[in-house]
């Protein structure tokens, strides 16, 4: 059976979807990155072939987005290096062709990506300001004393949400304090909080967009309750959840490679290898860019940053 693989690297989590032809997920994972995007996929990659052990499947393609798309690209020889946007819009019109609006908060980012007729005409995206992301939700979380899992049915337990200064993460911790102090319920100030994070939302990143149903709510907070009744009393309208909502940029990147047709060889054994990465920086122009190479096995297998020929580095040394 042939199989694509599609790998979501970000700055907190790492995501892969193995898909076949008709777009069904083989295997799939969602673990942190713990700050060595490398390694992270190395565990992913693990994970993953243990999963399709006995399934007789060959990965033909691999596609990867997210903030270390391109080093993680290298490393699994990727038929396509996308960015988030276009992944997460594929992966969402994939399995919901009539989606208008999709809302995505991650663990330090948040976007929204307007849909007409299957097509992105608008977006936006927040990697700036942490008071409308997943590590938001988890320092309160461990702040209060809370798991963060258990933090949304927590939320639903709210008959009086706390008023909660949502215009950043300095601002809304202090008035968390305060709140308690003065007396709000545990769970009135956990309400306060997923509310205080749609609020940031709508009016920054949502901020001039035109929402419009079906919309869906993907990324790891999306599995948060509290948030998702929260986005629905903000915008008045029903916010579907999709039960892969949080492998969606993985998933999308699949899709991606399969409908390339760019097949290149794949092997779980990347795993195994040894990769490494150098940076300097270029002093043969004004530009002085800075020049990534990563390697393979002490031999250079890609390098990307320069804006022009003299920073060109020859692969294969």
């Amino acid at each position: 059976m042939r199989g694509y693989l599609g790998i979501d690297i970000g700055s907190i989590s790492t995501k892969g979807v193995v898909i076949d032809e008709n777009n069904n997920i083989l295997a799939s994972e969602y673990l942190w990155t713990e700050g060595d995007p490398m390694n992270a996929v190395k565990r992913l990659l693990k994970v993953l072939e243990k999963q399709l052990q006995g399934k007789d499947v060959n990965i033909v393609s691999v596609g990867t987005t997210g903030s270390a798309r391109k080093l993680i690209g290298a490393m699994t020889n990727a038929s396509v290096v996308k960015n988030e946007i276009t992944a997460h819009a594929i992966g969402t019109t994939t399995l919901h062709p009539d989606v208008r609006t999709i809302f995505e908060i991650g663990g330090q980012d948040s976007k929204i990506i307007i849909i007409d007729n299957g097509f992105v005409v608008d977006y936006a995206m927040n990697t700036l300001c942490a008071a409308g992301t997943g590590s938001f939700l988890s320092s309160q979380a461990h702040r209060l004393g809370v798991s963060v899992e258990d933090f949304g049915e927590i939320a639903l337990t709210s008959k009086s949400p706390t008023n909660i200064a949502a215009r950043c993460t300095v601002f809304a911790e202090s008035d968390l304090v305060h709140k308690a102090q003065i007396g709000h319920k545990k769970e009135d100030i956990i309400a306060g909080l997923c509310k205080a994070v749609v609020t940031n939302y709508i009016n920054n990143i949502g901020k001039g967009k035109r929402i419009q149903s079906p919309i869906v709510f993907q990324g790891g907070v999306s599995k948060n309750v509290g948030v998702k009744k929260a986005f629905e009393d903000a915008v008045g309208a029903e916010v579907l959840v999709d039960p892969n909502g949080h492998l969606m940029g993985a998933f999308g990147v699949a899709v991606l490679a399969k409908k390339s047709g760019i097949e290149k060889p794949f092997s779980f054994d990347v795993a195994d290898i040894e990769f490494k990465t150098t940076g300097f920086e270029c002093p043969k122009c004004a530009n002085h860019c800075e020049i990534i190479c990563v390697f393979k096995d002490d031999v250079l297998i890609d390098s990307w940053g320069n804006k022009c020929d003299n920073g060109a580095v020859k692969i294969g040394q």
